[in-house]
């Protein structure tokens, strides 16, 4: 029989995405060898995440601030949106070190079958934001997903309204069904350089 302990640290840690009760049993494992102090300061932080964590009130990326430093760098194209869905297509773009305009974090996408609609969606933010001026383009990466088809048409619909805008989107050379968080990064900035625009 088991320590109930370990079997409730290995059921929480397994309740992560992509972590299986073996790789939760790895892990509890290795906490138990790591040094008490290091363990502590690792449970404070994630904690402080959870509880201080908030939202650019321009993109709604992720911030410690108000807004977030994405935002606030004047040294980026304010005049370029590259509208994502979640938090981690930030971090995937980021990390190609190609693209230097601001962003908008969607939170998701249009999904009948699991009850996110448009207004579920930070759409009516991203809306404000380009009817304030100042937005000569705006880039739709989206995943090549039917719900990410789905949402890219409804996007369309609602930002042909603003005359001259430039709506591209990044080139299809993400896989039908990719999420763009797990592509690679040579594929994210070869979609995002051929991006084409959208009629």
């Amino acid at each position: 029989m088991t320590s109930k302990l370990l079997q409730d640290v290995v059921g929480e840690l397994s309740k992560l995405p992509g972590i299986g009760r073996r790789t939760a049993l790895r892990l509890a494992m290795h906490l138990l060898r790591m040094e008490p102090e290091s363990v502590s300061d690792m449970t404070r932080s994630i904690d402080r995440f959870r509880t201080d964590i908030k939202y650019c009130r321009l993109c709604n990326n992720l911030s410690d601030e108000e807004i977030c430093p994405i935002c606030a760098d004047r040294e980026r194209d304010h005049s370029t949106i590259c509208i994502v869905e979640q938090v981690a297509d930030v971090l995937s773009i980021e990390n190609t070190r190609q693209y230097k305009g601001l962003y908008h974090v969607l939170g998701g996408v249009i999904s009948p079958m699991q009850g996110i609609s448009p207004s579920d969606l930070k759409i009516d933010l991203l809306l404000d934001r380009i009817a304030q001026g100042g937005i000569r383009e705006v880039i739709l990466a989206i995943s090549t997903s039917v719900e990410g088809e789905t949402t890219l048409f409804y996007l369309m619909n609602r930002l042909k309204r603003f005359e001259g805008l430039k709506i591209t989107s990044i080139a299809r050379g993400i896989g039908f069904g990719d999420e763009l968080e797990y592509v690679d990064e040579l594929t994210i900035t070869q979609a995002l350089r051929n991006r084409r625009e959208i009629e």
